[in-house]
């Protein structure tokens, strides 16, 4: 059946996100057929989306640095809609401003870029094994023994650069689940979806990390040196998690773009 063209594509997009994390499990996440037909045209669509689409008029770099400049947040958001299944939104970041590495607990997630270039950097929580040998070297200054419980073991898995021509990013619960997003030459805007939101009260609350260590270069799991020769290893490292960064902070402003209805 064709389109309604006269349906704006962020209505088609809300809704297709809705059908396709709706009956979303955990446990399904990759295994089911269905889901993954259904995700396929979630990300079919969201490919075609641009900042026109939504009423968003690229920013130009801003080479002020006056109190006001200084004084407004580096990041805004722009609310799109939320609902039980999913919430999505638009991120916007000022010139060499930096979404720090934070996580996305039990979620599902996709970031399409609408303007500028972002380098996006994404990794995979590993199980501690603080045996002998394993645990990290102690760091200058030294941690406090407190922050010993904070820390984390880790896979980097990526580090790719995106504009408004290329498709989004996924990250899943357990998939490139961490990962910091900084601008590249200029102001960016992406498009957001997690599915399902960010709620505390349901163990779905935003953590954010700092890189500790670099502990060695790894290759895929159970492959023998030999047969990781010639492979792309991965850098495991220690992350400890810390509060939200002091330089960062995320301020709001109105969405000018279609609205979104259910």
């Amino acid at each position: 059946m064709p389109r309604d063209s006269r349906t704006p594509l962020i209505q088609k997009i809300a809704k297709q996100a809705h059908i396709t994390f709706k009956g979303w499990k955990p446990s399904a996440n990759g295994d089911n057929k269905l889901f993954a037909e259904q995700q396929g045209e979630l990300v079919s669509l969201v490919t075609t989306v641009r900042a026109a689409d939504l009423k968003i008029a690229p920013r130009k770099s801003n080479s002020s640095t006056g109190a006001a400049e200084l004084q407004s947040p580096p990041v805004t958001y722009m609310h799109i809609c939320e609902t039980e299944v999913f919430s999505m939104g638009v991120f916007l970041l000022r010139s060499g401003a930096s979404i720090p590495l934070h996580d996305h607990p039990g979620m599902n997630g996709m970031l399409k870029v609408l303007y500028g270039k972002v380098s996006v950097r994404c990794l995979d929580k590993l199980e501690n094994s603080l045996s002998v040998g394993s645990a990290p070297s102690q760091p200058e200054p030294p941690l406090a023994l407190y922050q010993t419980s904070s820390l984390r073991r880790s896979v980097l898995r990526s580090v790719v650069e995106l504009s408004e021509t290329s498709g989004p990013c996924l990250l899943t619960p357990l998939r490139d689940n961490l990962h910091q997003i900084d601008t590249v030459e200029g102001p960016a805007a992406f498009l957001d979806i997690l599915a399902p939101p960010y709620n505390p009260d349901d163990g779905r609350d935003c953590h954010y990390y700092k890189v500790l260590q670099t502990v060695s270069q790894v290759g895929p799991e159970g492959k023998s040196n030999e047969e990781q020769q010639g492979e792309e290893k991965q850098e495991e490292t220690w992350l400890l998690e810390i509060p939200q960064p002091e330089d960062f902070w995320c301020g709001g402003e109105p969405y000018p773009g279609p609205a979104v209805s259910f």
